[in-house]
C-alpha cells in the first residue's frame, strides 16, 4: 500500500498541516508519496523531499497550477491516482477545497477530519462538534482522507530524502479563474502554527476593549490571537481570528481564553490544546469543564494584572 499526500504549500515552502498529514498517512498506507501541483514550486518539491518518511515525491509545475485552483489540482490527483490506496489531504481550506472533488470524481465516500488511524481502512473522527468520536471503516478500494493536524504530532521536516519526480502537468480545465486575493498581513504567530493563543470572546464588550486588554498579553507571550464566535460576529475581531468548528481548529502548547463561555463550536476548534487557561467570571461557565487552570475573575482586572506580572 501506498499513500499519496497533497501537499499544502506556497509554492516556495511546505505548509505544517502537511507534515501532521505525512504523519496520518504513514500510519495508514505504508509507503508515503507527495505531489506538489505548483508554479515554479521547485523550492517546494525539494522541501517536500526533505521530510522524514517521504519516499517519492510527485512534482507537477505550470502556470494554471499557481493558485491551487480546485478543478485543476483535483485533475492533477486523478491523473495519478490509480497508483494509490490512500489520497490524503490536510484538512486546511485548501485541502477541503480540492477532496471533494477527488472522492466524487473517484465515486468513492470521503472520510473527512480523521483524528486516528485504528487500520488502513478504519478510521476516528470527530461527529457532534467534537462531542462523539465516530469510528468509520472505509470499504472504497481508495480511501480518500482529509487528516485534522491537530490530532497527529508534525513529521521532522528535515533528514529525508526522497527522489523529486517531475509528471506531466494536466491541461488547463478552463472552468475557473483567479481573480484576486486578500491576505491578512500580521507579525503575530499564525493561529494554526501558534504555540500560545490568546482568545477573547463577547464578554470583553467592544472592539474597543479587545484591542485594549488582548495585545498586550499576547505581546507578552508572543502569542496569537484568536476570537470566538461571538465576538466576531459582533465586530470585536476579524473573521481569520476566529476559533472553533466553523472558524480555525487549533491546538497550541497554551490557550488563554478570556471572557469566552465555551460554547460547543468554540470547544471544538480548541479543546485539544495542551494546556487551556480560562478567565472568566462566571463560575457556571461550561469553558471551566475543559480548562486545566481557571480564574474566577473579572478579566478588566485579571488581565492588566497578569501582563503587570509578567
Amino acid at each position: 500500500m501506498t499513500a499519496l499526500v497533497i501537499a499544502d504549500h506556497d509554492n516556495n515552502t511546505i505548509k505544517s498541516a502537511t507534515l501532521n498529514t505525512i504523519t496520518a498517512a504513514k500510519q495508514a498506507g505504508g509507503d508515503v508519496h507527495v505531489l506538489v501541483a505548483g508554479f515554479n514550486a521547485g523550492a517546494a518539491a525539494a522541501a517536500a523531499a526533505q521530510i522524514a518518511g517521504v519516499t517519492k515525491v510527485l512534482h507537477a509545475d505550470a502556470p494554471h497550477f499557481a493558485d491551487a485552483l480546485a478543478e485543476n489540482v483535483a485533475a492533477q490527483v486523478l491523473a495519478v491516482a490509480s497508483a494509490y490506496s490512500h489520497i490524503v489531504f490536510p484538512a486546511t481550506p485548501s485541502g477541503k477545497n480540492v477532496s471533494p472533488r477527488v472522492s466524487a470524481k473517484l465515486d468513492v465516500a470521503q472520510v473527512s477530519e480523521i483524528t486516528k488511524v485504528i487500520s488502513p481502512d478504519t478510521f476516528e473522527r470527530p461527529i457532534y462538534a467534537g462531542n462523539a468520536i465516530a469510528t468509520v471503516q472505509a470499504l472504497d478500494a481508495v480511501k480518500v482522507l482529509t487528516v485534522r493536524g491537530t490530532a497527529f504530532d508534525p513529521a521532522a521536516s528535515t533528514g529525508g530524502s526522497a527522489a523529486v519526480e517531475s509528471v506531466a502537468a494536466v491541461a488547463d480545465s478552463g472552468s475557473s479563474t483567479f481573480v484576486s486575493r486578500e491576505v491578512a498581513k500580521s507579525e503575530r504567530p499564525e493561529l494554526t502554527a501558534a504555540k500560545i493563543i490568546v482568545s477573547g470572546g463577547r464578554a470583553l464588550g467592544s472592539a474597543d476593549k479587545f484591542n485594549e486588554v488582548l495585545p498586550p498579553l499576547a505581546d507578552k507571550l508572543n502569542a496569537g490571537l484568536g476570537a470566538s464566535r461571538a465576538a466576531v460576529d459582533a465586530g470585536y475581531a476579524p473573521n481569520d481570528w476566529q476559533v472553533g468548528q466553523t472558524g480555525k481548529i487549533v491546538a497550541p502548547q497554551l490557550y488563554i481564553a478570556v471572557g469566552i463561555s465555551g460554547a460547543i463550536q468554540h470547544l471544538a476548534g480548541m479543546k485539544d490544546s495542551k494546556v487551556i487557561v480560562a478567565i472568566n467570571k462566571d463560575p457556571e461557565a461550561p469553558i471551566f469543564q475543559v480548562a486545566d487552570f481557571g480564574l474566577e475573575a473579572d478579566l478588566f482586572v485579571a488581565v492588566p494584572e497578569l501582563v503587570k506580572a509578567l
